[in-house]
């Protein structure tokens, strides 16, 4: 089942490193702005809002101190009627004389709390009513509400079970005075006898709800934002839309509320939008609440997006400008780089980058001009090498063809012909057309020994015919180094010198001797031509050793040719070494590598 293969999108999906480069430093910036703009503007959010909030904790303190500094003027006012004389005697068990006398009392106190309502407009009645059923009012002449059962008014009877506290009611319209309906809120208290143990009657005061309107309604929370109260029940107090409220067409967290702690916060997210509530209690059971909607408390949300969404895109031009000047400076080695390489490839080695710095890329325009120049190098070492060979080749090419050599061994043919030896002349002409054959072959410079080998026996058979009993020779090669591969025509040339240098000029001499012998030495196969001829004087061998030349015995291919051939297809560590003496004789040792 053949496998699915893996597509891989690549990270770098340009061509152009600088391409690549820009595109990442693009989306780094266009991410970091991005990141950077989104913390700043929440950040600047979250600031807002809790300067607004705590602006808003503020204005509902201040709120509170109004409202309780009205409701302490009431408890005032009925603390001046808890221990008005008048008052306590007028709601006792004490009878008058007459009526004439309870006038002169109501009066009196009707005078007091008239002279209060002229100092404070916001109170809108001052009652006190005895359990002995006497009642007086801010007002002379005060006829109370047929329908209004005064022991069922809830303000009432919250002071009777209060006993002697002062009791703060919910907003509510006061029918108690006949014929007048006003909304307010009342202070209501129950009062003692002067022993403090028996209660007497009820004493109420009536602050005009308008008051509490006014406080409220003058309080600026934004466009949209707006305070409201309730009591310890649950009751709204105040709000700014409380018809809608009572006609239920409008919803409150009044339950939030009224679980809010004094002086904390909750955060409320519906259909109306985001708004922050902050509760402040009062200290006679009412909670003030003031809520915010976030799009007030931040009247420049949008100035302040769009301000940072500008200042990001500048940024961000800007950063992108820099990022692509950036890229152009950093690809602009690799591109010089690349464009030395072109003219490389177009075959100019002579071309050499320009280092700047020597940073990653400086080392590798380093390590390329290094690697153009030593690439230079070996080429004109290999022109050199093939131009040697093509010259070591030409050497041996001319002395395959020695004219005296093929003069000579075509007499001794004629000669022997002549003579009748025809078998004789059948082994010489064979031998000398192997010796060609082999000689002039091209296609292959490297050859087994093997074939060396039947190359110079063929040779040294023509020699042998031609020179009879002044020359022999041995062979002595190791049959396992047969299969091994040397340069060709290796040894003739060493032969040759040998024949024509050693034994031929020997006088009287009729035993000369060719010692041929091939064995392994280690990695390397070791050749020895050696003769017993006239041999060398040490000028002679120190001549050939430091020129090479070997012209003072060999008009032929000389030993020069041989080693510099050797040294061209194996390498320096190989070549020839001659040791010779003065009348006994000269030794070549030539040394080449087992190559398979």
């Amino acid at each position: 089942m053949p496998r699915d293969r893996i597509v891989r999108i690549p990270l770098f999906p340009l061509k152009s490193i600088q391409s690549n480069i820009s595109l990442a430093f693009s989306l780094l910036i266009l991410a970091a702005i991005v990141l950077t703009s989104l913390v700043s503007y929440q950040v600047s959010v979250d600031a807002v809002e809790r300067n607004s909030n705590g602006y808003i904790e503020e204005v509902i303190k201040q709120v509170n101190m109004n409202i309780q500094s009205y409701v302490d003027n009431m408890e005032n006012i009925s603390l001046l009627a808890l221990t008005n004389k008048d008052v306590k005697y007028y709601i006792s068990d004490n009878s008058f004389i007459s009526t004439e006398n309870r006038r002169t009392y109501e009066k009196r106190i009707s005078d007091l709390f008239q002279a209060i309502l002229y100092t404070r407009n916001d109170i809108a009645s001052i009652m006190v009513f005895g359990y002995n059923g006497r009642f007086v009012s801010d007002r002379r002449i005060t006829s109370l509400n047929p329908n209004a059962i005064l022991e069922e008014q809830a303000w009432y009877k919250t002071a009777k079970s209060a006993s002697g506290k002062s009791v703060i009611s919910a907003p509510h319209v006061q029918n108690i005075i006949q014929n007048e309906y006003r909304w307010v809120v009342s202070l209501s208290r129950e009062l003692k006898s002067t022993d403090g143990i028996k209660a007497e009657g009820v004493f109420l005061v009536d602050l005009n709800l308008s008051i509490i309107n006014d406080i409220c309604s003058n309080i600026n929370l934004g466009k949209k934002g707006y305070l409201f109260i309730v009591d310890n029940n649950g009751n709204i107090v105040y709000h700014p839309q409380q018809q809608l409220i009572d006609s239920k067409l409008r919803t409150e967290r009044i339950s939030d509320v009224i679980q809010a702690s004094s002086g904390s916060s909750f955060v409320a997210k519906d259909g109306d939008g985001k708004r922050i509530y902050s509760v402040q209690d009062t200290n006679f059971g009412w909670k003030i609440a003031g809520v915010a909607y976030t799009d007030d408390l931040i009247a420049s949300k949008d100035e302040l997006r769009n301000s940072i969404l500008l200042y990001s895109l500048f940024g961000l031009t800007i950063s992108l400008l820099i990022s692509v000047w950036l890229s152009h400076r950093l690809s602009k080695p690799i591109k010089d780089l690349q464009s030395d390489m072109k003219q490389v490839e177009k075959g100019n080695f002579d071309i050499q980058t320009e280092i700047g710095q020597m940073n990653e890329i400086g080392q590798l325009g380093r390590s390329f001009n290094l690697m153009v120049s030593r690439t230079k190098f070996l080429m004109e070492e290999t022109i050199h090498n093939q131009e040697n060979k093509r010259k070591s080749e030409l050497l041996l090419l001319q002395s395959q063809i020695n004219p005296h050599f093929l003069y000579n061994t075509l007499d001794s043919i004629v000669w022997m012909a002549e003579q009748k030896q025809h078998e004789e002349v059948v082994l010489m002409t064979s031998a000398l057309a192997k010796l060609f054959r082999a000689s002039i072959t091209k296609d292959q410079e490297l050859v087994p020994i093997r074939v060396e080998l039947e190359h110079i026996t063929n040779y040294l058979l023509i020699q042998k015919m031609r020179y009879t009993d002044e020359l022999d020779y041995v062979l002595d090669i190791d049959e396992s180094i047969l299969g091994y591969k040397t340069v060709k025509i290796l040894l003739q040339p060493f032969v040759e010198n040998a024949i024509y240098h050693g034994i031929r000029n020997m006088y009287g001499i009729e035993d000369g001797r060719i010692t041929i012998r091939g064995r392994e030495s280690n990695d390397q196969i070791v050749f020895e031509v050696e003769d017993n001829g006239l041999g060398m004087t040490p000028e002679q061998l120190d001549k050939i050793r430091i020129n090479g030349d070997e012209n003072s015995r060999n008009q032929g291919i000389g030993i020069r040719n041989v080693n510099e051939r050797i040294k061209l297809y194996f390498g320096h560590e190989y070549g020839i070494q001659i040791r010779s003496e003065i009348e006994v004789g000269t030794c070549v040792t030539i040394t080449i590598p087992k190559l398979e």
